[in-house]
């Protein structure tokens, strides 16, 4: 095995702070056990690696973190983000004082099994969709303050990211819509409205719930529809009456979403939606099992 230099596609600025947020919150005032029992001098050796099969995301964050403990240590990353590696597979190799190894442990396999779980997870349903046109999106059901990290786990396990935050896009979800209904307008009057406000550049998604709200909003110009819960025949219906023999992926582009999960997925894709979107790849996700082994 070598060295491998790896980076992540997460701006530097956010990688940085986010890792001295998670230092901070776990070292505090400083690592008592570490300090109180072990030697400052002791050189030692340890990998990180898979308990569990899975697809690896994280380990660009590994030298990160460890030198920020302890610039004297030295980190060999030996898989690359995205590798669907076995049980038993060593992720990196860190060497150097004992004590910043041991400090920095636990922030270290946070990062990485929290993120590997996400993209094991996210391929996992993205190879349900194979043969199909139909693409993965997560969600903004995120973990506060790791928003970035996590929609890059999703992209290294193959899905696609939905928007970022309030900032990039545009949707009009049921209480947007409920408030609008209040002063008279229906869903066609409130793309018009939003449109008018954003100009013709910004994106406008907008969630509908029955059939004759799909219509308004394509008729209204929506460029995406969130078709929320419903029934696949639903889906279908309304996908044959909006893009009827129109190629796939042209607009009104549609969005499925609620609840669907690894065995309904297919159900839904085969429906003939453009995107389906699922929560559970971010705010529920079991963290892959990842520990670190010290060389005799």
């Amino acid at each position: 095995m070598h060295h491998q230099q790896m980076s992540i596609d997460i701006p530097d600025h956010m990688v940085h702070a986010a890792i001295l947020r998670a230092l901070e919150e776990d070292i505090g005032r400083g690592d008592l056990t570490t300090t109180a029992a072990i030697p400052p001098d002791i050189q030692g050796q340890a990998d990180i690696v898979l308990r569990e099969p899975g697809v690896v995301a994280g380990v660009p964050l590994l030298p990160v973190i460890f030198t920020m403990v302890d610039s004297r240590l030295q980190v060999e990353s030996l898989i690359t983000d995205g590798t669907n590696a076995p049980a038993g597979a060593v992720i990196a190799r860190i060497s150097g004082p004992v004590s910043g190894l041991l400090t920095a442990e636990r922030v270290a396999l946070n990062f990485v099994q929290h993120l590997s779980g996400i993209a094991t997870l996210t391929a996992q349903y993205v190879a349900v969709l194979q043969g199909l046109p139909t693409r993965l999106l997560d969600t903004r059901k995120t973990t506060p303050g790791l928003r970035a990290f996590e929609k890059y786990a999703v992209r290294v396990g193959g899905g696609t990211n939905h928007r970022m935050g309030l900032y990039d896009a545009v949707m009009l979800k049921d209480n947007h819509l409920a408030l609008l209904a209040t002063l008279g307008m229906d869903v066609a009057a409130a793309v018009r409205r939003t449109r008018n406000a954003v100009g013709p550049t910004v994106r406008i998604e907008v969630e509908v719930e029955t059939i004759a709200d799909a219509h308004l909003a394509a008729q209204a110009g929506a460029d995406l529809i969130l078709l929320d819960n419903m029934p696949p025949p639903m889906m279908r219906q309304i996908v044959h009456e909006l893009k009827g023999d129109a190629a796939p992926g042209t607009l009104p582009l549609l969005e499925a979403s609620g609840g669907i999960t690894l065995e309904t997925l297919r159900a839904v894709a085969e429906t003939g939606v453009d995107y389906i979107s699922v929560g559970v790849l971010t705010h529920s996700v079991r963290s892959l099992d990842i520990g670190m082994d010290w060389h005799s």
